[in-house]
């Protein structure tokens, strides 16, 4: 049986391993990209949108809907890739712990 200190070891370890992973998140970019191209959008780990690159082929007036469809699309690509880099993070630092799905962490 594992005593109350041990316990409380591990969870101080935890702690220390979800403030580094929460660091290593504020440093992450990840970049979505739609139109083959020609809408470019970065986010930070935080999910914040950093930058839209748009190359200047798909200025049109008749284009604005297509432009805004891209830029969403660019935008929800990168928000996955963003996902999917906080989920190989969390389970790096979990060790391989099989968490219930939709466990969110920092709580």
């Amino acid at each position: 049986m594992t005593s109350l200190s041990e316990m409380m070891k591990k969870a101080q370890e935890m702690q220390a391993k979800m403030g580094e992973m929460q660091e290593n998140l504020d440093k992450m970019t990840v970049e979505g990209v739609s139109g083959a191209g020609m809408i470019k959008l970065t986010l930070d780990g935080k999910g914040t949108l950093k930058s839209v690159k748009i190359d200047p082929e798909i200025f049109n007036a008749e284009d604005a809907e297509m432009v805004e469809d891209l830029i969403v699309a660019a935008h929800n690509e990168a928000k996955r890739n963003l996902d999917e880099k906080m989920q190989e993070e969390m389970s790096s630092m979990t060790g391989g712990l099989n968490l219930p799905d939709g466990f969110k962490m920092p709580f």
